[in-house]
């Protein structure tokens, strides 16, 4: 490897776009110095799928590349809903990956990207249609764990993770729609922040009324909170929005968050298994805060525990699957059939088929009701809450294979992994995981903090904190 992409392997995102500003590396030389980076890790862990090295040169080398605070940092887009005019998306989709149609514009935050002058290279991996917390699509095989091969890098954004914590890029693009950004940065190691409901469009085509949200996963608390700044707000027509911050979000990095209230949810809330090394990291994380002087007791929302959570999720979430399924359809303009989706999304696509309107609207009028109460909690007084991120750590790929003859036993080992994020995604309330733990055998562990709708600056006031006490960005994969 050459010594300018070593040098700069694990400088952060701000650290790198300095670099630039100060005319110290062109735009160009960082990019050569990530794909070189890519081309290098990647052959082991599938991160990347589709290249767009040329074009992106042609960016990184023109005279209107924006100005904006990333000018010339390489990043890379999920494969998953991110259109960008002139190039290919497959969502994880194998009828899709063989179309290789061309998207004729950008998502709204793609451009927010592009104007934050950030060198788009290419695109991460994806479960098809990001159902799963893991990521070994059919369409292009799995990714696997920086941290050991064997390993599920998490999922969706499991793609962008496993490329960031392998060096790969500083920070890349992820989305959550059930813990799909807050799950791989627990699995590889990063911190990931899953934004409030319509504090970033998801337009023009996504609803921001859905379960899902989008930003990205980072090495630093830093990083995310200035990515956050660059692409905040909500776009054309979005009926959701989120209160506009006091101030910009880098300016929390720092500050004093004061003494806050701080709830511990260190057991299973509906008393199934927690791995014990999950718990003790929420228990370690719990120990830290109060070295910081911060308040904390056990203490959780009781409607947790409510085991009608799970159905309700589920009909909103495979209805929402068999909506992208019919948009896919009409992108490829005729309709799917079982052959052109994995067996565990064919089968959310039947149970969606299954579900009456008025189904439907039970489960969203449940949902509201859930969100009401859960929301109640901080309204009562307390500032975060803490719980491991996910209830094991990272599970082997094998964990999560599609099986035809029981087209379920993905998503219901998902379910016993991913516990603690999905409440979130239907509250809407911001949720950041922090890379503060390791398993027996050296796994990542993170753990997730909450706060009130609208105050990601809560969040980032404390991560920050941690970070500067408890630093985790020299703690690299094995992986060279």
């Amino acid at each position: 490897m050459s010594s300018l992409a070593e040098e700069i392997r694990w400088m952060d995102a701000t650290d790198q776009a300095e670099l630039v500003a100060k005319g110290e590396v062109t735009p160009g030389e960082l990019l050569e110095a990530a794909i070189e980076r890519i081309e290098r890790s990647n052959p082991a862990l599938n991160a990347v799928v589709i290249e767009w090295f040329d074009h992106a040169r042609s960016v990184a080398a023109g005279p209107d590349l924006p100005d904006g605070p990333f000018r010339g940092v390489p990043f890379l887009l999920k494969d998953l809903y991110t259109s960008f005019a002139g190039q290919t998306l497959s969502n994880g989709n194998v009828a899709l990956k063989q179309a290789a149609i061309r998207d004729t514009a950008d998502t709204t935050l793609v451009a927010r990207f592009k104007a934050a002058g950030l060198v788009i290279a290419g695109r991460t991996n994806s479960p098809e249609l990001g159902t799963l917390p893991t990521t070994q699509p059919v369409a292009w095989g799995a990714t696997r764990n920086p941290w050991a091969l064997d390993r599920t890098p998490g999922g969706s954004s499991g793609g962008a993770a496993a490329a960031v914590a392998a060096g790969m890029v500083p920070f890349a693009n992820a989305s959550d729609g059930g813990g799909s950004i807050r799950i791989p940065a627990s699995c590889c190691g990063l911190v990931g922040l899953k934004p409030s409901q319509g504090r970033i469009t998801v337009g023009p085509a996504r609803s921001e009324s859905g379960l899902g949200v989008e930003l990205g996963v980072s090495r630093t608390v830093r990083d995310t909170a200035r990515l956050l700044d660059a692409v905040r707000g909500p776009g054309v027509g979005d009926s959701v929005i989120a209160p506009a911050p006091r101030r910009p979000y880098t300016e929390e990095v720092g500050a004093d968050p004061g003494r806050l209230r701080i709830g511990l949810l260190d057991v299973h809330p509906r008393g199934d298994f927690l791995h014990g090394d999950c718990a003790a990291a929420a228990r370690a994380a719990a120990s830290m805060l109060e070295g910081l002087g911060h308040a904390v007791e056990p203490a959780w929302p009781a409607c947790l525990a409510d085991t009608s959570l799970t159905p309700r999720f589920m009909a909103m979430w495979a209805t929402q699957t068999a909506m992208a399924a019919r948009g896919f359809g009409e992108t490829l303009g005729r309709e799917l059939t079982e052959d052109d989706l994995e067996p565990v999304n064919w089968a959310l696509v039947r149970h969606a088929k299954r579900l009456a309107a008025l189904d439907y609207a039970a489960a969203q009028a449940a949902g509201w009701a859930f969100r009401r109460e859960l929301q109640g909690w901080w309204a009562d007084g307390w500032d975060l809450l803490l719980t491991p991120t996910l209830a094991e750590p990272p599970l082997p790929l094998t964990e999560f294979e599609n099986d035809p003859g029981d087209p379920n036993a993905p998503m219901r080992r998902a379910g016993r992994f991913a516990v603690f994020t999905p409440p979130f995604n239907m509250s809407g309330q911001p949720a950041i995981s922090l890379p503060l733990h390791r398993s027996a055998d050296g796994l990542p562990i993170g753990v997730q903090l909450v706060a009130a709708y609208g105050r990601e600056d809560v969040l980032i006031r404390v991560a920050a904190q941690l970070e500067s006490a408890h630093p985790w960005s020299s703690v690299q994969p094995p992986l060279r």
